[in-house]
């Protein structure tokens, strides 16, 4: 019996090229009565895709047709079928974002990569870290920081000089971006039960902002974040090519 796909691509045009060539190549299916949806784009458009797929059954294969393709498996038409019947799975938890503004308001977010908080103005951010309702740091005057899960480890983070996750490990990484004092703090591991809380002092002196892969939130005071169980996220990889083995791989280079 023969899989069921659904193709979707971004806007770029050579996404678009090779979404018509499958299509013509094996036909088209609804996502929702696909077997496997197979993405077509860069890291960015992946995201996208596992957010907005992420109550359907389907797990989610891509094929690099963008920049990066951390998340992407080698772009090919000859041979998806066997590819995608050899397909190894990945599961993957994101984080819950809770951010409060100054007016009170309270706006929620999931998060597959990281969650980030960024100075908005020229002077630099002054936050207070609280993990697990303890108080860790008091003050970290920074540009900013972030909590990375594992599959987002070699994204933001790595930039920020943060660890590289085992994709299997239950931890997640707390990484200072730009940090001014402490200067020489690079960071935390935190077990994947922690609840971080990130308080911005000063706030509208120092103005920042909250990012959950690229749904912002501007003039935030508080900042929660916990991953989250309850959502899980499939994700399918060539047979030596899955997340854990480039997770490794990226050290090395």
């Amino acid at each position: 019996m023969s899989l069921k796909i659904a193709f979707t691509a971004s806007d770029a045009p050579v996404a678009q090229t090779a979404r018509a060539a499958l299509i013509a190549r094996y036909g088209d299916t609804p996502e929702t009565k696909a077997d496997v949806i197979v993405a077509l784009g860069g890291d960015g458009f992946m995201l996208h895709t596992l957010h907005r797929t992420q109550e359907m059954d389907a797990p989610v294969y891509g094929m690099n047709r963008g920049t990066v393709g951390f998340l992407m498996n080698e772009y090919s038409e000859s041979d998806l079928p066997e590819r995608l019947a050899a397909a190894e799975e990945t599961v993957i938890n994101p984080l819950s974002m809770k951010a409060t503004r100054g007016d009170g308001s309270v706006h929620e977010a999931l998060a597959i990569n990281e969650v980030s908080l960024l100075r908005m103005g020229p002077q630099a951010a002054k936050l207070k870290i609280t993990v697990d309702g303890r108080l860790r740091m008091e003050q970290l005057v920074c540009d900013g920081a972030l909590v990375a899960t594992p599959a987002g480890s070699t994204a933001y983070n790595y930039s920020a000089h943060g660890p590289i996750l085992p994709i299997g490990s239950d931890v997640l990484a707390l990484t200072a971006i730009a940090p001014f004092r402490p200067r020489r703090w690079r960071g935390a591991l935190l077990p994947k039960s922690a609840h971080v809380r990130i308080d911005v002092q000063e706030p509208k002196k120092r103005p920042v902002m909250a990012d959950a892969d690229s749904r912002s939130v501007l003039y935030v005071e508080t900042v929660e974040i916990r991953s989250e169980p309850s959502v899980e996220h499939h994700l399918l990889f060539d047979p030596e090519h899955g997340l854990e083995e480039r997770l490794i791989r990226e050290q090395f280079v």
